[in-house]
Order: structure tokens, then C-alpha cells, then sequence
């Protein structure tokens, strides 16, 4: 499939990033005095030090006017263009994260090369072609690990293995470059083999990471596989195998004096599985953990960020499930203005955070609380799902449950009493309360 680029379109329209309205107009009189080659260089070079400003949006801009250069300096099917297709694939991949985008270019270069690999004689040649492929494939099984293809993905990377096998044979690559390169198909390979259900591939996979990661000297970098293995570990039901490997992750990220968001990640993991095992000789390990990465969240982060307060939610479950009910509730209500600050009033976050603390208030018997906890809940589910939704009518039953509670029921029949109408606030939720004007 080969990809249309309009090259009078693109090639014609120049813009300086980051330039006055003066130096664009002198930098697009300069490009258009460049003879096609010339210009061709020009923005393949102006493409790397855009990558490097992270100026992504310029950067693909130049990449297409690059596709455009080369099909008019060399023709359609020329390898510059198989080149400049597999540059602006991995540009879209790496930059952007357009799985389709890359794809197609890919493949477009994929097609062009075959014939040119037939054709290459010289030793210089041929590793040139080697290279693009190698760089096609990568991109390739990227783009299809992105948009869920896995057997595609699996057969690109395999792919890329063989050709970089090939390239180390023939000297055509430096020997770290070629470690950095299995690295990236490992990792991948590990992602594709989770995602067919095959853990023990996957697993092989993290294993050959750990040893790539060793010979680089990135020692710190091998706690985030030691993270992946655990998360296979667990979710095929081996535990005490998964807190084993969190533990070394542990071990490592102390020694190594790891950064706080790394440290944070690898404690709330490991807190997670312990009290996942759900064995009283973890508990004070676990409790141990959590509150680990909770300083470290914070420390890196602050407390309004997501991680930190979904750690801060999971040590809340721990602790209600160890009987903590008090601390739970505490720590629960503190949370509620940040997590109406970080997610809004009318929050999946917000809810589940009332939710957990309504339920804890009727366990411990405060049913006034309890009512008015769950009364709350109920007006922004309403405004958030609709008050025919699942979770909003298990609500109002609740609501309704503790409403002919005594105490409750009493104090609704006085106010009715009292009262020659029902206020419409008492039967309507006050939507500019949670951000919402009517």
C-alpha cells in the first residue's frame, strides 16, 4: 500500500516554529531557493532537532515534506523513499502515538524495499537496506502491539530479531546499539505474549530484558521488569512468587537510591500483593509498604495527583479490611476536597470516596451520618449516571433503607410537619453546588 503525499502542497508551505512573522517570511524565502535536494537534506536535518526540542507537531511536518523531496529528487520508487516512509512511520509512532499513520508508512516502505534488497551489490548497499528494514519492522510491530493486533506485532518483531541478527553478522551495527535494539524487542515481545494469555513467554521475555539491561549497566532500569514479572506472577495466581520479585525490586531501588516515583511505584506494588495474600503475618509488611509509597507519592508528586490518591484509596480497602474502621473513615474525609479538586465535584472519585465512608458509618452504627453520607452520594449519581443507572438506583435503596431507621424517619416527619411545602432543593439536586449550572 503505498501512501499519497500532494508534494507541491507540502513542499511549498514552510514555517518556522517558534519564529517572528519576519524570520518565517526570510526562512521560506530561503527554502524556496533551495534546489529540491538541497531542501531535502534541509529538513530531513531540521526534522532531528525539532525530535530533540520536542517540537513533535514541526517535526512530522518536516518528515512529510521529506516523503514529498524524495519521491520528486529520486521518483516514487526509489529506497530514499522506502527511507523517508520508514523515518515518518517511526516519527508517528514514537512521536505521536498514531499506531494507523505508522502503520501505513511502514508499509508502504516494507513494499519498496525488496526489490532494492534484489538489487543491492555493494557491501554499503545492502546494509543500508538492512537497516531500513530493521527500522520498518520496529515501527511496524509498535504500530500493531498499539491497535491490538498481536499476531502482527509478534511477526514484526521476530522479523527485526532476524534482521538484526543478520546486520551483527555483517558488522553492520555497534555492539551496544545491538543489545539497546534487543532490549526494545524483548520488552515488546513480553507486551505482545501478556496480551495473547501465553505468561510463561512473557516471562522469558523479562527474563532476557533483566540480563540485556545488566550487560547496558542500567541496573536501576531492571526494577521496572521486576514490576511486569510480578504483574504476570500475580494475575496467573503465584503470589508469594510475585512478592518475591517485588522484594528484590525493593532491595534494588534502595540500594541504587532510586528516584521517589519509582520507589513509590515498586512500595505500592508490593503492598498490594501483600495484602493481596491476605495472611496476618503480611499485614504490618503491607501497612509498612503503603505508607511507604504514600510519602514517596507525595514527595514526587504531591497529594492531589491520581497515584498518589488511588495509593492513598487502596491503603483505605487494607485498612477496613484489618478492622481499621476509624483511620479509614479519617483518611477518606480528608481526601474529599482534594479529590473534588483533582476530579471535580460530580467524580466516579468522589463517589466511590462517599460510598466507602457511608458504608463504614453504617457498620459502626452512626446512622444519621451514614444517611447523610449516602444522601450526597445519591445527588451527584444522579447528575453523573442518571437516576435510572445501576449503581444510582443501588443507592437510592440504600438512601431509602436508612430513611425508615427511627432516628431518621422522626426527624423527616417533624420537618414535614414544620413545613407547608417541600422545599424544591430538598427533592432536586443543587447542581451549582458540584460545579454544574442549570
Amino acid at each position: 500500500m503505498e501512501v499519497d503525499v500532494d508534494v507541491d502542497v507540502v513542499v511549498d508551505v514552510d514555517v518556522d516554529v517558534g519564529a517572528d512573522s519576519a524570520s518565517q517570511t526570510a526562512s521560506a524565502m530561503r527554502t524556496s531557493m533551495m534546489p529540491p535536494e538541497e531542501k531535502l537534506n534541509y529538513y530531513h536535518g531540521r526534522s532531528q532537532t525539532l525530535a530533540g526540542k520536542q517540537q513533535f507537531d514541526a517535526c512530522i511536518q518536516d518528515l512529510v515534506r521529506c516523503v514529498a523531496l524524495a519521491r520528486l529528487v529520486y521518483g516514487k520508487r526509489h529506497f530514499k523513499v522506502a527511507q523517508a516512509h520508514a523515518r515518518l512511520a517511526d516519527g508517528y509512532l514514537q512521536y505521536k502515538g498514531f499506531g494507523v499513520q505508522a502503520q501505513e508508512h511502514s508499509s508502504t516502505a516494507r513494499d519498496l524495499l525488496p526489490l532494492h534488497s534484489l538489487l543491492s551489490t555493494g557491501r554499503d548497499d545492502r546494509l543500508q537496506v538492512l537497516t531500513c528494514l530493521l527500522s520498518v519492522h520496529l515501527t511496524a510491530g509498535g504500530a500493531a502491539l498499539l491497535t491490538d493486533n498481536l499476531k502482527e506485532a509478534e511477526l514484526s518483531f521476530l522479523n527485526a530479531e532476524k534482521i538484526l541478527e543478520e546486520l551483527h553478522l555483517k558488522d553492520g551495527v555497534v555492539q551496544e546499539e545491538k543489545i539497546k535494539t534487543e532490549l526494545k524487542i524483548s520488552t515488546s515481545l513480553s507486551r505482545v505474549h501478556q496480551g495473547q494469555g501465553k505468561p510463561a513467554e512473557a516471562l522469558v521475555q523479562c527474563e532476557r530484558s533483566l540480563r540485556l539491561l545488566e550487560e547496558l549497566g542500567k541496573v536501576e532500569e531492571t526494577c521496572c521488569v521486576y514490576r511486569d514479572m510480578a504483574a504476570i506472577e500475580q494475575a496467573r495466581g503465584c503470589l508469594d512468587q510475585a512478592i518475591k520479585l517485588l522484594s528484590k525490586a525493593h532491595a534494588k531501588a534502595v540500594s541504587q537510591s532510586l528516584g521517589d516515583l519509582e520507589r513509590a511505584r515498586i512500595s505500592h506494588s508490593l503492598a498490594m500483593a501483600l495484602s493481596a495474600a491476605q495472611q496476618p503475618r503480611h499485614n504490618d509488611s503491607a501497612a509498612q509498604y503503603f505508607e511507604e509509597s504514600l510519602v514517596a507519592y507525595r514527595d514526587a508528586l504531591g497529594p492531589q495527583d491520581p497515584a498518589f490518591l488511588t495509593a492513598q484509596d487502596n491503603f483505605c480497602h487494607f485498612l477496613l479490611l484489618n478492622g481499621q474502621k476509624e483511620r479509614c473513615v479519617e483518611i477518606q474525609k480528608s481526601s474529599l476536597a482534594l479529590k473534588r479538586s483533582t476530579f471535580g465535584g460530580v467524580s466516579a472519585e468522589v463517589v466511590d470516596g462517599l460510598q466507602l465512608i457511608g458504608g463504614v458509618e453504617m457498620t459502626l452504627g452512626a446512622i444519621k451520618a451514614a444517611y447523610r453520607t449516602m444522601s450526597k452520594c445519591l445527588e451527584i449519581q444522579n447528575i453523573l449516571y442518571g437516576p435510572k443507572h445501576k449503581k444510582t438506583i443501588a443507592t437510592q435503596k440504600t438512601v431509602d433503607m436508612l430513611a425508615r431507621a427511627p432516628d431518621i424517619a422522626k426527624g423527616q416527619l417533624r420537618q414535614r410537619s414544620g413545613e407547608t411545602s417541600v422545599p424544591c432543593s430538598s427533592i432536586t439536586p443543587d447542581f451549582k453546588k458540584y460545579g454544574y449550572a442549570p
